[in-house]
Order: C-alpha cells, then sequence, then structure tokens
C-alpha cells in the first residue's frame, strides 16, 4: 500500500510540473512538511502554490528573463486557467510587442480585448509547455481570433479554452487538416478534444479586426513568426514572409494565432 501511494503522490506531482511548472515541487515539499496534517497537507498546498504563483513568481522571474504578462482592460487572458498554470509568461520584448499591438488595434476597434492563452512558463529555457512543441524560451504566445455576432463585433469567444472551435476551410479553400492527416500526422487536429466546453455557435470570424491584428503583428519590428492555417492566411488576405505554415507535425491553427518574437 505504501508502494502505491507514493506512486500516485509521484503522478500527481508529475502531472502538476506538466501543467504548472512548479507544482509538482510544491506538491512533494508540502507532503514532506505536512506529512503528520493528514488530508490539511493538501490545503496547505493549495495555500503556498497560489502563494507561489501570485506573489513570488513574479518576482522572480525577471531574473531569467521573463516577466508575468501585463494584463489591462485591453490584454486579458482567455481565462483565468492560464494564470493560475504560470502560462502566462514572456520575455520583456514580447510583453511591450503585446502592449504595443493592443494599443493600436484599439484606435479602430476600442471595445476589443486582446485574449491570449498558452505563452511560457516562468522558468527554464528548454522546459516545455505541453502540449506545444515550442513554447519554451518566453517568445511565443497564442492570442484568440476575433469574433462576431450577426455583424456585431463581441469579446465572447467559442470555446473556454480558446482552442479547438475551427475556423474550417470552405469547400473551395485548401484544407491542410486533411492533407495532414493524409500523410499520417493524426495528431494535427487533436485539439478538438481540449476545448472543455463550447457554446456560441452563432459566432463567426470577425474577419477586418482579425486581419487588423494580423497587420500590427507583422509590422512590429520585434516579431519574428507568425503562424495561422493557410486558408485562413488566402481568407484574410494577408501575405507576409513572417507569415507562414507551422508544419503537419504542429497542429492546426485556424482556433488561433501564433506569434513568436526575435
Amino acid at each position: 500500500m505504501k508502494f502505491l501511494s507514493g506512486a500516485i503522490h509521484l503522478l500527481i506531482a508529475a502531472f502538476l510540473t506538466a501543467l504548472t511548472q512548479v507544482g509538482g515541487v510544491l506538491y512533494i515539499i508540502c507532503l514532506w512538511l505536512f506529512r503528520k496534517k493528514g488530508w490539511k497537507k493538501y490545503a496547505y498546498f493549495l495555500g503556498i502554490y497560489l502563494l507561489f504563483t501570485f506573489v513570488f513568481i513574479p518576482l522572480l522571474a525577471p531574473s531569467v528573463g521573463r516577466v508575468r504578462i501585463e494584463n489591462s482592460e485591453t490584454i486579458r487572458p482567455r481565462n483565468y486557467f492560464y494564470m493560475l498554470t504560470n502560462r502566462n509568461y514572456v520575455t520583456p520584448e514580447l510583453n511591450e510587442a503585446l502592449k504595443q499591438v493592443s494599443k493600436e488595434l484599439q484606435i479602430h476597434y476600442p471595445n476589443l480585448e486582446l485574449a491570449y492563452l498558452d505563452a511560457n512558463f516562468p522558468f527554464i529555457d528548454g522546459f516545455p509547455l505541453l502540449p506545444h512543441l515550442s513554447h519554451n524560451d518566453g517568445k511565443k504566445i497564442d492570442l484568440c481570433f476575433f469574433y462576431q455576432k450577426n455583424d456585431s463585433l463581441t469579446n465572447k469567444k467559442p470555446s473556454w479554452s480558446g482552442y479547438g472551435a475551427y475556423v474550417a476551410p470552405n469547400q473551395n479553400e485548401w484544407n491542410q487538416t486533411i492533407a495532414c492527416k493524409n500523410k499520417g500526422h493524426w495528431q494535427y487536429d487533436f485539439t478538438k478534444y481540449i476545448t472543455f466546453g463550447t457554446w456560441n455557435a452563432e459566432l463567426n470570424l470577425a474577419q477586418q479586426p482579425t486581419k487588423e491584428l494580423l497587420k500590427n503583428i507583422l509590422k512590429h519590428p520585434k516579431t519574428s513568426k507568425v503562424f495561422i492555417e493557410p486558408h485562413l492566411k488566402d481568407r484574410l488576405g494577408v501575405q507576409h514572409a513572417k507569415l507562414r505554415f507551422h508544419g503537419c507535425q504542429a497542429v492546426r491553427h485556424d482556433d488561433h494565432i501564433h506569434l513568436q518574437v526575435q
């Protein structure tokens, strides 16, 4: 029984590490420090985790070149999951780029919020932020599209996570998903399983604001690469050397924009 209990705790620690980077270490420390507290040790863990997430980590991360994304009235996470799991850290350059892009967007669309999804963990270059392949150096972030309902712009999104609710290709548009899956890349549309709830089925892609967002991102001097699905690149009519196809080894990008800075 003791072996089984230990294995379960290790699995929980591994899961928390993959999800939050620091949660696994804090979990093991709390199990040891409060081993005689019974179920209360889990409450202690929760309190210590929140203290680290919202107080200590934001103070420590700049020492290794990352900062917590500066939320504002115009820049917000899709939901608090991204803050609670420490997936909202970027380099100072990317943080400033987000603020500049948001500021320019407000000129034409003052009521729209720039909603972000997964960015990076606060520490250690190369530490994987699953399930992403490249969000491991503070220089990448995923951003939501803009949507509308009956031609009225809204900050609502079609899925809870921000992922997996696709702006699929029309019949006359190139279907990269079929092309990639025919080549054996089964994972290409697996994000449809991590929506964690879909709603607002009446929402449609707001093409002009999304196009404006892309243009503002692409003209920023720090932008290195931007990924969206090929059919959306054509539909929005945005052509730029930095706007690229991400490759079949990744996942489809017709539910978000991937931004990478130098």
